[in-house]
């Protein structure tokens, strides 16, 4: 009984994780969709005259972030997403047919949980750290009267729809950073599962020895008493 509620609660984190993963991807694709393939994580610049005459100014991007990041973050994500799909279907099917996962299967299970709480924790930071610093350039570190939410409403004239970048950014982070925490359950789920399975493996041997001797003393008084007979 307690191992199908362990099992079943395997199952509803693994369900979490793919919504959480499923909230960070569609915005983070949108995203790139909007910047045509551009990072907006740690893009730097800065505000300047368009020219002497006008006061206009305009943001100019110096350098765009690298996109290996963005793209790094979506690869997670995807991942994140089909694996706890996967997990989340196979324990379900385990849980109506009274199946358990064998001692080899759990601990990989523990080691691949624990490789995603990494990466994921990983492009999280990556996330937080990169769109903190866009944000700090084109608010020039907080000196400009607007935040760097009110300037998604504005054209910056980057030749990129920036109209959402905010908000999408914003529901990324929350789905990582929700997802991380999930995939950190998990992994305390699987060292549990791997456990009990060693305690019961610990358990079993116990019981096969204390057969042994069993049947060594019956066989060993059963020799002593035909002994004794004769």
């Amino acid at each position: 009984m307690a191992l199908d509620n362990l099992i079943f609660a395997q199952c509803i984190l693994y369900f979490l994780a793919f919504v959480f993963g499923f909230i960070a991807v569609v915005p983070l694709s949108e995203n790139t969709e909007d910047f045509g393939g551009k990072c907006l994580l740690f893009t730097r610049g800065m505000w300047q005259n368009e020219n002497i005459t006008v006061s206009k100014q305009r943001f100019i991007v110096e350098e765009w972030g690298p996109e290996s990041s963005c793209s790094f973050i979506t690869f997670v994500g995807i991942a994140s997403l089909i694996l706890s799909a996967v997990q989340a279907w196979r324990l379900l099917f385990f849980l109506c047919k009274g199946h358990d996962d064998s001692i080899f299967n759990a601990f990989l299970n523990l080691l691949i949980s624990s490789l995603v709480v990494f990466t994921v924790f990983l492009s999280s930071t990556i996330v937080s750290v990169g769109f903190n610093l866009w944000c700090d350039s084109i608010t020039e570190g907080g000196a400009l009267p607007s935040s760097c939410e009110d300037l998604q409403d504005t054209d910056l004239e980057l030749g990129v729809d920036n109209s959402a970048f905010y908000d999408q950014f914003a529901i990324a982070q929350f789905g990582l950073w929700a997802a991380w925490l999930t995939w950190l359950g998990i992994a305390v789920m699987a060292f549990l599962k791997v456990y009990h399975n060693y305690r019961q493996e610990d358990l079993l041997d116990s019981l096969i020895h204390e057969k042994d001797l069993l049947l060594s003393r019956s066989a060993r008084r059963t020799s002593d008493l035909k002994t004794g007979l004769i």
